[in-house]
C-alpha cells in the first residue's frame, strides 16, 4: 500500500521538475480599449469580493488584482503573501519569481526572506529564493513555482 505521503511528496517533485526557476511572463502591451493599472494603488491582500464589479452590458470580467508592485518587492529579498499562501522575490537583476509559501516540510507557512533564502519559522527549513529549491532543514522538497505574470509595474497570478 502506498502511503499518502509518497504520494504527495512524488506529486510536488513532479510539478517542481515542470515549474522550475522563475515562471513569470511578460504580458503583453494593452491594445486601446482596455483599462490600464498604471498608477492606481495596489490591491495586493484584498479579497476579491472588494473590488468594485462592473455594471457595464459587455459582460467583460473585471480584472483581477494584483499580489503586489514590482517596486515593493525588495531587490535580494521578497514579500510574503499569506492571504494568498505565495512569496514573490526578486533579484539584485530585478527579475521576480514566485512560490507556494507553505513549507514542503510540515506545512507551516513561511515568514520572511533574507540573505538568498526565503525561511520557515517551524523547524528551520530554508529555500533558494530564486529557485525554490531545499537548502537548509527538514524539508525534502522545493517550493513549488506559481506562474505569475509582469504587467504595468505590478505582478498578477497567471
Amino acid at each position: 500500500m502506498i502511503e499518502r505521503r509518497t504520494v504527495l511528496i512524488a506529486g510536488g517533485a513532479a510539478t517542481t521538475a515542470v515549474l522550475t526557476g522563475c515562471v513569470v511572463q511578460q504580458a503583453p502591451p494593452q491594445t486601446a480599449g482596455q483599462p490600464s493599472t498604471a498608477g492606481k494603488p495596489s490591491t495586493a491582500g484584498k479579497p476579491a469580493a472588494s473590488a468594485p464589479v462592473s455594471q457595464g452590458t459587455t459582460g467583460a470580467a473585471p480584472a483581477p488584482a494584483a499580489l503586489a508592485k514590482v517596486a515593493d518587492i525588495p531587490a535580494g529579498g521578497g514579500v510574503i503573501l499569506k492571504e494568498q499562501s505565495l512569496v514573490l522575490t526578486k533579484d539584485a537583476s530585478g527579475k521576480v519569481c514566485a512560490f507556494s509559501a507553505i513549507c514542503t516540510h510540515q506545512g507551516c507557512v513561511v515568514t520572511d526572506v533574507g540573505d538568498g533564502t526565503i525561511n520557515c519559522p517551524c523547524h528551520g527549513s530554508k529555500f533558494d529564493a530564486s529557485t525554490g529549491e531545499r537548502v537548509a532543514g527538514p524539508a525534502k522538497s522545493p517550493l513549488p513555482a506559481v506562474a505569475v505574470q509582469q504587467r504595468d509595474g505590478a505582478i498578477f497570478k497567471a
